[in-house]
């Protein structure tokens, strides 16, 4: 490999339309092949940089890319090449590549793009076998670049790439459209409006479906699955059933290629006609055009294309020359590589299956989770299911509680359980204040903490912050005897909790509290919520990705700061507890020198390295922009370092020649009001897990109790969602001294935070002075 590595030039471009999070995967591509040993090339103004050459094609340093995590839009920049798609360009780009040594490249675009890429690499030696026969170029010049790796990394806002479940670029756009979406909500609310508001999506409804989702659309129109041919009266049906119920609000959501079975086009003109006719409602019209593709990248994108760049890089090293071109994707949680071929050909059959009216096979095309989150939508959106009602056996009265710390998407999951209960025939029940308030205010006059909730009471709070039922610390245990009466004295027949640490605690207390209490023996399941991403079984909980976004956008001001003096470094705490996870996830998406995590701890040469470090990097600061430093720390990193005396120690040890502070954002990072990703993935999650209390239906106490799974953790590992049981949670996952999972599946992601940054390795450095050796 080391033999490979001094030998690869990498070149970087981006092509197509832009996204937010391609200048992240620029600098993660320039920054993980220059660590490897490679050199790194960027290709400016996409393939027609790769065909004009000369200075659009240049060597990229490790300074060349600081400060591109916050950047928007792409600052090596794209352009439509029409000579690139003929032969005669493909030839004189090979000859640049040749001229330049490139014998790999990385690039950033859509299917479009990659195709292209992958068409120049199937012709490549015969271009190479051209440019010797013309004498363009000698074969000692072809000789050391006979083979091209090309890997793909998809940079798209409409999602629409097959075989990954997110595109660089797709998570900051859809948070422009919930922005908006969430401003008008209001003004529609105040007036009694209807808003008709149209999103990006010739081809793909992605947009526009989670945006549905995210923001409780009444109704959606996507290209993949139109409305069947009497979509005018069944939307007619959903809005006026939603106003009878007291709904004061209309939201329609279009993307810009909606069609209906016909492949007749459904503009945003027709439905507000449509609306102002037929239901007399007052109608505006908002177009979001390219709003939604500018501004700066969400913490998730930043988190996707500096992974995705690394991996690239990574299939680069590792690829021979009979290695099939891949894409780098992500499934759920896992950055996995795809064959790029595949992936193309699958998205361009939707298309195809459009054009030929096949929708139900355009929507097997897409990936799973997209149907699934069409079906979640159609059941939480639509009132009055009667074909879903359940047997009245089969119903079930379901506790919804809240415990712990609030957390961004707690009230989406809430909203969704309820939309999805009634739809089953279920009646959901909420408990206000947690078990506190459970046990201590469930009988108040004239109302207790024990409440029906019906579809208009949780109607609104799709985007709503915080928890709207409340939520407390307290566990069961503190009044296990009452608790269980309460569970008995209004008949819950299953519980649905939402919440942190403390609800995994307080569901593995009422499991062990079953042989005593037979009102304990239901269904129970928990969905982690909680900033601190610290509940067994789970990779991911709501709320983490609301937190990770208030705080990149502080970190980003701070950073902006940090930088007009230039020589300065701040030292940012972070929330989380004893798991590092917040502290080392920002950190990535900030580009922060170095993370403290409790996992890792900190110790006196750990300090001399890093102030080290810092003294060479500003001594070679030749008054470059961007030049101010975040180091995050973790909250519980270390009793004795702590977050001012860090700072302290680095500006008595800078003596004068940079500066040094620290700011405690506090609960700045739980967020307001929840992210695009929170509210989806709360929804998604929320259903399935009253899905799995329902399959309890009818099933005898006794028979409940002995079935593991029937208290259950729902989450995200890997690539798959799945519900394990708690006793296995408990026993053999669960660190309970530090409140987190055993194993942490981010922890690696540290390494990769210090290579990004070129914080030099313990064992490159002197123990005692903390100088790099050699």
């Amino acid at each position: 490999m080391a033999g490979t590595a001094s030998r690869k030039r990498i070149g970087v471009m981006t092509s197509g339309g832009d996204a937010p999070g391609m200048n992240g995967a620029v600098r993660s591509v320039v920054r993980s092949a220059i660590a490897r040993g490679c050199q790194a090339y960027g290709i400016f103004e996409g393939y027609e940089g790769l065909v004009q050459g000369g200075d659009l094609i240049k060597e990229m340093l490790w300074e060349d890319v600081r400060g591109w995590l916050s950047e928007g839009g792409t600052l090596i920049g794209t352009a439509r090449c029409k000579a690139f798609y003929e032969r005669p360009g493909r030839v004189i780009a090979a000859k640049n590549m040749v001229k330049a040594g490139i014998d790999a490249l990385v690039i950033i675009g859509g299917d479009g793009s990659l195709t292209g890429a992958d068409k120049f690499r199937a012709e490549w030696p015969e271009l190479l076998k051209e440019l010797v026969e013309t004498g363009q170029l000698t074969a000692e010049e072809v000789k050391p670049v006979q083979h091209l790796n090309i890997v793909g990394l998809v940079g798209s806002i409409d999602n629409d790439m097959s075989l990954t479940d997110a595109t660089i670029g797709c998570y900051s756009s859809l948070g422009r459209i919930c922005e908006a979406v969430d401003n008008i909500d209001a003004t529609a609310l105040s007036h009694q409006r209807a808003f008709v508001i149209e999103v990006m999506g010739r081809h793909c409804g992605w947009l526009a479906l989670m945006a549905g989702v995210s923001t409780g659309a009444d109704f959606v129109f996507i290209p993949e699955k139109p409305p069947g041919n009497d979509w005018k009266d069944r939307m007619f049906s959903i809005i006026k059933k939603h106003r009878n119920l007291g709904k004061r609000k209309t939201i329609v959501i279009v993307a810009e290629g909606a069609h209906d079975m016909a492949l007749n086009k459904i503009t945003p003109t027709e439905v507000k006609d449509l609306l102002a006719s037929e239901l007399k409602l007052d109608t505006r019209i908002t177009t979001l055009g390219h709003v939604q593709r500018g501004g700066n990248a969400s913490a998730y994108d930043r988190m996707l294309s500096t992974l995705q760049g690394v991996e690239a890089v990574n299939a680069v090293l590792d690829a021979s020359p009979e290695t099939p071109s891949p894409v780098i994707s992500i499934i759920e949680n896992k950055i996995v590589r795809k064959p790029l071929v595949e992936a193309v050909r699958a998205t361009q059959a939707v298309a195809k299956a459009i054009e030929c009216r096949e929708f139900d096979r355009a929507m097997d095309l897409r990936d799973a989770e997209f149907s699934e989150y069409n079906r979640t939508y159609l059941m939480t959106t639509e009132t009055d299911q009667p074909e879903l009602l359940l047997p009245p056996s089969k119903r079930m009265r379901i506790a919804i509680v809240h415990v712990g710390a609030p957390a961004g998407g707690m009230n989406s999951a809430t909203r969704a359980a309820v939309a999805y209960c009634l739809t089953r025939g279920h009646k959901p029940v909420a408990i206000h204040n947690g078990f506190p308030g459970l046990c201590r205010h469930h009988a108040d006059k004239p109302l207790g903490s024990v409440r029906d909730i019906g579809w208009l009471d949780v109607e609104g709070w799709a985007n709503k912050g915080g928890s709207e039922i409340g939520t407390n610390r307290g566990l069961p245990s503190e009044d296990m005897e009452t608790t269980a009466k309460c569970f008995s004295l209004y008949e819950f027949d299953a519980l649905f909790a939402i919440g942190g640490f403390e609800a995994f605690t307080a569901l593995s207390e009422l499991r062990k509290a079953r042989d005593t209490y037979p009102s304990l023996r239901i269904p129970m399941i928990l969905l982690p919520a909680t900033i601190s991403n610290n509940v067994p079984g789970s990779d991911y909980s709501i709320g983490s990705d609301t937190c990770l976004n208030a705080l990149v956008q502080y970190c980003d001001a701070i950073r902006q700061s940090a930088s007009a003096s230039r020589r300065r470094v701040f030292v940012v705490e972070t929330q989380g507890g004893k798991s590092g996870y917040v502290a080392t996830l920002a950190g990535l998406c900030v580009g922060a020198l170095c993370v403290y995590t409790p996992e890792e701890g900190i110790n006196i040469r750990m300090m001399h390295r890093d102030i080290e470090y810092l003294r060479q990097e500003f001594s070679k600061d030749k008054g470059q922009n961007r030049a101010g430093k975040l180091i995050l720390r973790n909250e519980a990193a270390s009793s004795t370092y702590t977050t001012e005396m860090i700072a302290n120690m680095i500006r008595d040890e800078a003596k004068g020649r940079f500066e040094s502070r620290f700011v405690v954002p506090g609960h700045v990072q739980q967020g307001g009001t929840p992210s695009p990703m929170d509210r989806v993935r709360a929804v998604r999650l929320a259903v399935k897990c009253i899905q799995h209390l329902e399959s309890y239906a009818g099933i005898p106490k006794e028979k409940v109790v002995r079935d593991k799974n029937s208290a259950a953790v729902i989450g995200i590992q890997g690539v798959s969602v799945v519900i394990q049981d708690m006793e296995k949670l408990e026993t053999t996952e669960t660190n309970w001294k530090d409140r987190r999972p055993k194993n942490e599946f981010w922890v690696g992601l540290k390494e990769t935070i210090d290579m990004l940054s070129g914080r030099p390795k313990a064992g490159d450095c002197c123990s005692e002075c903390g100088k790099t050796r050699g």
